[in-house]
Parts: C-alpha cells; sequence; structure tokens
C-alpha cells in the first residue's frame, strides 16, 4: 500500500483497506464453530465505513457507549444485531439505548442487571441480560480480562448468591484480549465454555445466549500477518457439544467477539520525517505524527514498550542501530521508541507504520495539545472509497 497523488497532500494519513477487512472476517468465521456468531468490538476501530462493511459481512456488533451505538446503527445495524456491554452503564445512556431498540444487553453486577430492567419496565421496553462472569483464566502473554478484582463481571463464585441472575437470558465472557499462541487461545475459551457450564448448574440459569467473547491476537504496529487456528474449530466444538449438546440446535445461541484481528491488518498510518539530527551520538528522528496519532491505550506507553516499525517507502543501504524515534509534541512523553533499529530517513521522506486498523487514531491522545488529527482514507483494494478528517467541536450547554 502505497500513497500516490491523492494522499500526497493529506499526510499524516490512516489508510484503511476494506478489502483486507473482508479477508480477516471470513477467514475468523472459518476457524469457529459453524453456526456460532461473530460480533465486531467496535472498540478496536469506530470507522463508519468499517463498520459498515462488517455489517455488510454479517456481523453483529458489540457498543460500549452512546456514540458507539449511533455509528453502528448508521453503518446499518439493526438492533437486534447488536449487544451493549461495560461496566458501568448510566441511566440515561441505557434509555438511549432501549429508546433505539436495543434488546441485549451484558451487566457486570446484581444492582447493573436491576437498573437495567428498572428502565426498562419504565420504559415498556423488552430488554434480555447476559451476566457477565468474571472467571479465572490463563491469558498467555496478552491483556488480561478477568480473574482477580475486577470492574468486569461477576465472581464465579458469587454466581448462586444472587437468585436474580437465574432469569437472565445468558452469560458472557471475556477473558483476556490479544492472546498470544492458539493453544493459549483454545484453553481460555475452552475455560470460559467450562466456567459456564458449571454457573448454569449452580443458579439454574437456563441460557438462551452465550458469549464467550475473543481475545483473537494480531499483530500491532508491527510488520507481520494474521495468525491462523487450524485446530481452533475443533476444540470448540468439542468442548460445546460436551457442555452443551443442543448449541446446535441454538440452545444456547454462541456469540464470538472480535476487534483487532478483524481490522488490525487492514490499517497503515503514513506520516513524513519532519526533522532528523544528532544528539548524544545517536540519530533522532521526529516525525509530523506522534503519540495523538498512533499511542495511548494502544499499549505505547505499556511496559514493556511496543515498538513499532517505522518503514520508509524506499528504504536505503544505511541502518541506524539506535534511532530516537519521536513526534512533534512538546512533550518528552511523545515518543514511538527510545532505542530503534530503522533505515536511515531524511527530513521529507515519508514512512509508514503497518498493522495499525485496530487501536489507532481513536486510542491515541487525539485531544493533546490541539494538533490536527491526521486523515482518513478508505480504500478498496486500488479503490479510493472516501476521504475525511475527524473534526472535534465545542458547543454550550443550554441552561435549564
Amino acid at each position: 500500500m502505497r500513497p500516490t497523488g491523492w494522499i500526497s497532500d493529506e499526510l499524516p494519513a490512516y489508510v484503511y483497506d476494506l478489502a483486507e477487512v473482508r479477508r480477516a472476517t471470513e477467514a475468523l468465521r472459518g476457524r469457529l464453530p459453524a453456526g456460532s456468531r461473530l460480533l465486531y468490538s467496535m472498540k478496536a476501530n469506530p470507522h463508519p465505513l468499517i463498520v459498515r462493511q462488517l455489517v455488510d459481512l454479517g456481523c453483529g456488533v458489540e457498543v460500549s457507549s452512546p456514540g458507539e451505538l449511533t455509528i453502528a446503527l448508521a453503518a446499518g445495524a439493526g438492533p437486534e444485531a447488536i449487544v451493549y456491554t461495560g461496566p458501568g452503564k448510566a441511566a440515561r445512556e441505557i434509555d438511549g439505548a432501549l429508546d433505539a431498540g436495543v434488546t441485549l444487553f451484558s451487566v457486570d453486577s446484581a444492582h447493573a442487571l436491576r437498573t437495567l430492567n428498572r428502565r426498562a419496565d419504565a420504559l415498556g421496553r423488552s430488554a434480555d441480560c447476559l451476566v457477565r462472569v468474571n472467571a479465572r483464566a490463563e491469558v498467555g502473554q496478552g491483556l488480561a480480562m478477568a480473574g482477580g478484582t475486577s470492574q468486569f463481571g461477576v465472581d464465579e463464585e458469587l454466581l448462586a448468591t444472587e437468585p436474580e441472575f437465574a432469569a437472565a437470558a445468558g452469560l458472557h465472557y471475556y477473558l483476556g484480549s490479544n492472546v498470544a499462541g492458539e493453544d493459549a487461545l483454545i484453553g481460555q475459551l475452552r475455560r470460559a465454555v467450562e466456567s459456564a457450564a458449571a454457573a448454569v448448574d449452580a443458579c439454574g440459569l437456563v441460557p438462551r445466549v452465550l458469549d464467550l467473547g475473543g481475545g483473537f491476537p494480531a499483530p500491532y504496529a508491527r510488520a507481520g500477518g494474521l495468525p491462523a487456528f487450524p485446530k481452533l474449530r475443533a476444540a470448540l466444538t468439542d468442548a460445546l457439544d460436551a457442555a452443551f449438546p443442543r448449541w446446535r440446535q441454538g440452545s444456547p445461541a454462541i456469540l464470538f467477539e472480535a476487534g483487532r484481528h478483524l481490522t488490525a491488518t487492514c490499517g497503515r498510518l503514513f506520516t513524513r520525517v519532519a526533522d532528523v539530527k544528532q544528539s548524544g551520538g545517536r540519530p533522532v528522528v521526529v516525525l509530523e505524527s506522534g503519540i495523538h496519532h498512533l499511542g495511548g491505550m494502544s499499549g505505547l506507553r505499556r511496559l514493556p514498550p511496543i515498538v513499532p516499525d517505522v518503514l520508509p517507502l524506499d528504504a536505503g543501504g544505511e541502518v541506524w542501530p539506535d534511532a530516537l524515534v519521536a513526534g512533534p509534541l512538546c512533550s518528552p512523553l511523545d515518543s514511538w521508541a527510545r532505542s530503534a533499529t530503522m533505515p536511515a530517513v531524511r527530513p521529507g521522506d515519508v514512512v509508514t507504520v503497518p498493522n495499525v486498523g485496530a487501536y489507532g487514531l481513536t486510542a491515541s491522545l487525539v485531544l493533546f495539545l490541539g494538533q490536527p488529527p491526521p486523515a482518513e482514507v478508505v480504500v478498496d483494494g486500488d479503490r479510493v472509497v472516501d476521504r475525511s478528517r475527524l473534526e472535534v467541536l465545542r458547543r454550550p450547554i443550554p441552561s435549564t
């Protein structure tokens, strides 16, 4: 993917390829148990055209905010295809989702379950609840989302203490994100199936829906392709057959969630080199993009740090073994790499960071220092579909 005339004046820019979204989605769907349903976790990338593409491919949508819900509905997702998650839903947030026709919510406590039921009754709406379960599991080099003290879900051992859970529509799991290795991924999802079977026995729940979450990995800001899962379908099918013998007839319906695995490899960030200098005997590369374009919760500030691949479009022969790669922000935190091995570059060169179609722009410090957001360009193979740029507006709040 190389920027041409249609993008040269728009740098920095994210470029997303819908053809790659389709490829990744169909590949993952082919590795999941036949008859299960795939939800797109919008937090990975809420660009409206990416969401629309995934809806057109038959994915449901997992949302966790009013903004995500608005985008999902505008992208063509029917409210019946949406699962509304999140551990701290305000009353007006619930009301907005119910008014939009959403009927399936994940709740993380008995209080959240009662609140949702009260709001639905007050509005004369129908709502089904999935009780999220905080189950213990080994994640494997990913981001743990359960197993300890957590805002997410109800501890496994406490499910039987709340009789209201028996009337829920089903259970929801998400034990870890970006799990490294197929065996670890299978172990995590199998653990969710086993926990669900035990929970059904403990609290008398007759589940109509079982959301097993995800954890499907993808490379982030580094070169590489999506991993394949040749053993996943058979392993999960066997686990479901053992725990829920009628799942193939839809009792319960089985859901999986994926975000980064569907969109990570569709996106690249293109930016120019603003400056190159020597400091302390080392090269310092200052880019027009920094942590306001690529950073934040996506992992660049975590330990150990993620070091993005910064790849010139036309690499020369020289390689710098110990470069500082920084952005333009007036903050020492604005660096992508304190010590990177990279090809030599000059001011004005265009460089690219691969595999940032997930947890890119909207997971970054977009508002910090008031720098303009990058352009976002959507392509489908070689065809340009859309060019746009986020804008942030401040509006007055009317007096009441």
